[in-house]
């Protein structure tokens, strides 16, 4: 589902508070732009989910059967979520001219670049926020492997 123009959400990680949240938040606000902070105990929803995608529900939304077969099958990883060390930035809804404006806006705040960036697609929106992170930190390190070898030559 697309979102409408006016609807664009952002799904925001960081492990750590700092003052670059608060810059980057003040833009998304001036921008008009959702904000929903992804909690670490939230890695395991699906993107869909958090980004409120319909079809996709939240772990807490799960029927009862749903929530007993997922329980039996997580019993082994009791307590363990996976650990998401970096931030990433996460958006939904953007046409290209508004991610375009949102980067400017985040380099004319003084923002520090997010490293880990992606946008909600037909093909993630299934996935866990957690997969999505190993996706793109394992696409980040190619690109950055790339620039490092293009240097070189």
């Amino acid at each position: 589902m697309i979102r409408k123009a006016g609807q664009e959400l952002v799904l925001y990680y960081n492990p750590e508070a700092s003052s670059k949240v608060m810059k980057l938040k003040g833009v998304l606000v001036r921008m008009g732009v959702r904000i929903r902070n992804v909690a670490p105990e939230q890695v395991t929803e699906t993107v869909g989910a958090l980004a409120g995608i319909s079809g996709y529900k939240r772990a807490e939304q799960e029927t009862a059967p749903d929530a007993a077969r997922n329980a039996e099958e997580t019993e082994s990883d009791a307590g363990v979520l996976p650990v998401i060390p970096e931030e990433m930035l996460v958006m939904h809804g953007f046409t290209g001219r508004r991610i375009d404006e949102l980067l400017l806006g985040l380099r004319k705040a003084g923002v520090p670049k997010v490293e880990l960036k992606a946008i909600v697609t037909e093909s993630n929106a299934g996935w866990t926020f957690y997969h999505l992170y190993e996706e793109i930190k394992e696409e980040h390190e190619r690109m950055k492997q790339m620039e490092k070898e293009q240097g070189k030559a």
